[in-house]
């Protein structure tokens, strides 16, 4: 199955992050967590963790990331 490719990353007054630079980095970061993810996961997997579980985790994991420039 092939990958979907990233979104057209854009900011919170919808307009488009277009610097090339801002854009590799986005890229290099994604394709770093997608393969810790399935690491992650394979090893959950082998140690028999029940799949659903594991995704349930990772799901939450997300779910608890904190925005620290979140404007008050």
């Amino acid at each position: 199955m092939a990958d979907k490719p990233l979104p057209t990353w854009v900011r919170d007054d919808n307009s488009i992050v277009a610097c090339t630079e801002k854009i590799r980095v986005m890229k290099e970061n994604f394709d770093e967590i997608k393969q810790i993810t399935q690491d992650a996961f394979e090893d959950g997997l082998l140690m028999e963790v029940s799949e659903q579980q594991m995704r349930e985790a990772l799901h939450q994991l997300v779910d608890q990331l904190v925005d620290p420039y979140k404007k008050k």
